[in-house]
């Protein structure tokens, strides 16, 4: 007898993202390492983002969107968002997967201003 195909799919998942990352992926090492660094920086961040205003893209996020960028020889901020859907690049930025990824604009946006990218370039990478 032939199984049939079932076309709906489910609408909620229950399995989180940290359960979908294998716990050998290299990522996870790179994670722990970075989320220090990260920490660290967290004082230098504080001082470079206004307390008023619209919440803008968390700057821990955008580093690791950068990171990642580089470690995987992505050539475009477009590229990297095409890939953000089959990698476990969603855990690594801390966002969930129904996140809306906003990093492919965000990283041009940001960055650009030369004493903070001086310093948080000095201090990260």
């Amino acid at each position: 007898m032939r199984g049939q195909e079932n076309p709906q799919t489910s609408m909620f998942s229950y399995v989180s993202l940290e359960h979908r990352v294998p716990e050998d992926h290299p990522l996870r090492a790179l994670r722990a390492l970075v989320d220090g660094i990260l920490a660290n920086m967290s004082t230098l961040f504080d001082q470079r983002y206004s307390p008023t205003g619209l919440p803008p893209i968390p700057p821990e996020q955008l580093l690791r969107a950068l990171l990642l960028q580089i470690l995987f020889t992505l050539q475009s901020e477009r590229q990297f968002v095409e890939q953000l859907e089959f990698n476990p690049f969603h855990w690594f930025i801390s966002l969930g997967m129904d996140d809306v990824v906003r990093v492919g604009t965000g990283v041009v946006a940001t960055f650009p201003r030369e004493s903070v990218q001086t310093r948080c370039d000095s201090t990260f990478f």
